[in-house]
C-alpha cells in the first residue's frame, strides 16, 4: 500500500526519533522471510528493546540525516529491515544473528555503531557485546577483586603471625 505525503513524513519522523536515541543499527535483507518468521522476530524485538521496521530506503535515508547513522545512507540498497538497538548496543545484532540461524535468507548488510559504518560481518561482533546486566556483573567483579585480595593478604599475614581467623574477620569487617 502506497503511503501519502503525511504518512511518509510520520514514518521519517518516527525513524529519526529512534535513530537519534539508538545505540546501534543493523540493516538486513529479509526477502524470502515468511510472515511467521517476521512475526516471531518482531515479538522478540519488542522483548529485547529493538526497534524493528521495514521501510523504503529513501525514507530511511531521510530519517538518518543529522544522526550518527548518516554514514549508512549510501549502503541502503535493496529490500531492508532496520533494527535499531534502543536499550543496549548488542541487542539488534543478537536478534538478527539469532533469526539468521534458522533463515538463510535473512542476511545483515549494514552494521553501524557510534557513527561508524562496519561490514556486515561485524554483526557477530555486535552480537557478542555483553548485555547491560552482564556488563554490570563484570564491573562488580572487577570492583570486588581488590577487596578480596586485601582480605586474603590480611588472612595470610594473620595466619603467619598465629592470629588466624579472628584477625582476618576483623580486617574484612573494617574493609
Amino acid at each position: 500500500m502506497a503511503l501519502n505525503l503525511s504518512q511518509k513524513q510520520e514514518v521519517v519522523a518516527e525513524l529519526a526519533d529512534v535513530a537519534a536515541k539508538a545505540h546501534s543499527l543493523v540493516a538486513a535483507e529479509y526477502a524470502g522471510t515468511s510472515v511467521t518468521q517476521m512475526t516471531a522476530m518482531r515479538k522478540k524485538a519488542r522483548e529485547t528493546g529493538v526497534f524493528l521496521k521495514v521501510v523504503k530506503n529513501t525514507l530511511a535515508s531521510r530519517a538518518v540525516e543529522g544522526t550518527e547513522y548518516e554514514c549508512v545512507k549510501d549502503k541502503l540498497v535493496g529490500p531492508l529491515l532496520y533494527a535499531f538497538s534502543t536499550e543496549e548496543p548488542g541487542a539488534a545484532g543478537r536478534l538478527i544473528k539469532e533469526f539468521a540461524k534458522s533463515n538463510d535468507k535473512l542476511q545483515a548488510k549494514v552494521v553501524s555503531v557510534g557513527g561508524q559504518l562496519y561490514p556486515a560481518t561485524h554483526v557477530e561482533v555486535l552480537a557478542s557485546l555483553p548485555t547491560r546486566d552482564q556488563a554490570l556483573a563484570m564491573l562488580a567483579r572487577v570492583l570486588a577483586e581488590p577487596a578480596t585480595m586485601f582480605a586474603r593478604a590480611v588472612k595470610a599475614v594473620a595466619d603467619q603471625q598465629g592470629g588466624g581467623d579472628e584477625v582476618a574477620a576483623e580486617a574484612v569487617a573494617e574493609a
